[in-house]
């Protein structure tokens, strides 16, 4: 099986990226940049025994995605206790909204946004009653 167990942001301004997603979802940071030869910061983004897995933020090599631009990578989704909570925070640290909050109906709340970096992510609520 190829399970996704590690993931990278791509990020022009690295302490702007961490103080957005500290904020935003408490992850916090480990510096690993002696090892991957330019800044490169370990993303620690919940507890062991939680599922889901941890991840990085890196220096961009090239430029950042064109605003409008169809998503040409992969899109990381968190999930999240509350959505409209989220959502403020989100706004509060800088983000912007990609796509708005939709239903996945019986299943959870979805919607994507942009980092501060120009990065496309989703958060996801479940909620059996989304409608």
């Amino acid at each position: 099986m190829g399970r996704l167990v590690h993931f990278e942001i791509h990020v022009n301004d690295m302490e702007r990226a961490k103080h957005f997603y500290g904020k935003v979802f408490g992850w916090s940071f480990q510096d690993w940049s002696d090892y991957a030869g330019m800044p490169y910061f370990g993303a620690v983004t919940g507890e062991e025994d939680e599922l889901g897995i941890n991840g990085a933020l890196m220096q961009r090599q090239g430029p950042p995605p064109e605003v409008n631009q169809a998503l040409n990578g992969f899109a990381c989704t968190m999930g999240v206790e509350s959505y409209d909570g989220t959502e403020a925070k989100i706004l509060e640290n800088g983000g912007k909204v990609a796509i708005s909050k939709h239903a996945l109906p019986g299943m959870a709340w979805q919607g994507y946004y942009i980092d501060t970096e120009g990065n496309i992510f989703g958060i996801h609520q479940p909620d059996k009653n989304a409608k």
